[in-house]
């Protein structure tokens, strides 16, 4: 679970995407670094805007990944169709997000590394 500050620095950077993606995993890695990163369970919603109304993201980084690689990485007791459902619950968020990353191939390391440097591109060095 996201820790939650008195006051919360911005820009507040959201993560979404299907389960198994790398979210919680690259909300820990850019916490560590000093952004203010949360794992926005939009994935699980039927309020397609969630992420903007709950989750107060002011940039908003989705991460894909494949059933069957999500599966590989934590067997989930769901079948494609639940991969599907959070795919369409998550088309919203996909739309609006500021960097899309399709995490099958690449590294925890990877992920983190196109995050910020995403992050340096747009202005937004560590606080």
């Amino acid at each position: 679970m996201d820790e939650e500050p008195d006051e919360k620095p911005t820009p507040v950077i959201g993560i979404v995407g299907p389960c198994s993606a790398g979210k919680t995993t690259l909300a820990g890695a850019l916490r560590q670094a000093g952004y203010y990163a949360r794992h926005i369970a939009q994935e699980h919603s039927f309020a397609p805007r969630m992420w903007q109304v709950i989750g107060h993201a002011q940039v908003l980084i989705f991460l894909d990944v494949t059933y069957p690689v999500s599966q590989a990485r934590r067997w989930l007791d769901w079948q494609p169709a639940d991969w599907e459902e959070q795919q369409r619950r998550l088309a919203h968020a996909r739309e609006h997000a500021d960097l899309y990353l399709h995490t099958d191939d690449l590294s925890i390391e990877a992920v983190r590394e196109a995050a910020m440097a995403f992050l340096s591109t747009q202005g937004r060095e560590r606080p």
